[in-house]
């Protein structure tokens, strides 16, 4: 079966799984596991920040961070994308456990528009939520892997730094848009008080996120992370493939991003399929309501041998990484092309 469902499937290496083996561990919870502790340093030093918490999810982490900087605010609001992870695909983790009010604004494919955000930052009085909080993805899940530019991230953290306001970055593909920009990934993360990235993900370790910031902000984080029992034990043997991941998969994702572009390609010249953006990194998004909507595409393909995930009645994404390779993207090309021929036969 060829998933392209998420980079989130791709299994552990033999390294990894060594690694998991002979890790050193301790009590991660008293800061006591070696192993952590120096992917904790690793993951700092990587974005450029002091300091850095290993977590289990991405999702734990963008919740914790925002509740953390929420606690700034009696009565807080944050200010981010309507397509944002964060807004979309959190369960409501944002009033349930962040507690905070969200104001979601339109984006130029995830790029926030200063404009936008320096009249939600001016809007306040007695009758409004606080904001205590400006929030960006990149790359951007829900605007087809989009590596938002540096500047427009830059820009609008700015404007929340003039307003007294923290700015945060969703960076669970953070590597993913350092390779497409060309650029080190601290130039990214630099202008934002905190970032998470993900190594579950095209750095295909088998699970974990960590989220970076000032060693005062990590402090209080891992106060909020105590609170809802996310402390760690022995979490060496999670932690230790996590580590081997940030040091030898980074450079390798522009492979996944190349068989993007040519999956992208090949789909384009496929009757009834439509490329709804432009592929930018390792993920691709089609429009394939001419075949008869993508739940029913989906379960074509996957009688082909080819696993998709569906995103609406009309979309379909595909996700490129380690276990994908010049093969694997030639059949789902030739699976495709079966189930749009079966398709315009049937219609």
């Amino acid at each position: 079966m060829i998933d392209l469902r998420s980079d989130t499937v791709t299994t552990p290496t033999p390294a990894m799984r060594d690694a998991m083996r002979d890790a050193a561990v301790g009590n991660a919870a008293w800061g006591e596991d070696p192993t952590v502790n120096a992917l904790e340093a690793a993951s700092a030093e990587a974005v450029g920040k002091e300091a850095a918490m290993f977590v289990v999810s991405g999702t734990m982490a963008n919740q914790l961070a925002v509740r953390t900087f929420a606690a700034r605010k009696l009565t807080p609001q944050i200010i981010l994308d309507r397509r944002s992870h964060l807004f979309q695909n959190e369960a409501g983790g944002l009033g349930a456990f962040a507690g905070v009010q969200t104001l979601a604004l339109e984006s130029d494919r995830g790029a926030l528009r200063p404009a936008e955000v320096a009249q939600a930052l001016e809007e306040s009085g007695r009758l409004k939520a606080e904001t205590a909080l400006v929030a960006c993805e990149n790359t951007h899940n829900h605007h087809g892997g989009r590596a938002v530019p540096v500047e427009n991230l830059a820009a609008v953290a700015k404007l929340a730094h003039e307003h007294g306001v923290p700015a945060y970055l969703d960076g669970a593909r953070l590597f993913n848009a350092a390779v497409a920009l060309g650029v080190d990934a601290r130039a990214i993360a630099q202008p934002f008080d905190a970032v998470m990235f993900c190594f579950s993900k095209g750095l295909s370790a088998p699970m974990g996120s960590v989220l970076c910031g000032s060693a005062a902000f990590i402090a209080d984080a891992r106060r909020v992370r105590q609170s809802i029992g996310g402390a760690l034990r022995q979490a060496g043997v999670v932690a230790a493939p996590a580590l081997l991941s940030l040091r030898t998969m980074r450079a390798r994702l522009a492979e996944d991003h190349a068989r993007a572009g040519r999956l992208a390609k090949g789909l384009a010249g496929v009757e009834g399929v439509k490329l709804v953006y432009p592929a930018e990194t390792n993920i691709v998004v089609v429009d394939v309501a001419a075949l008869g909507g993508a739940a029913e595409v989906a379960a074509a393909l996957a009688k082909e041998g080819v696993r998709a995930d569906v995103r609406n009645a009309r979309e379909l994404r595909l996700v490129t990484h380690r276990e994908i390779g010049d093969l694997e993207v030639e059949a789902a090309l030739a699976a495709f092309g079966r189930v749009a021929a079966a398709a315009q036969r049937a219609g």
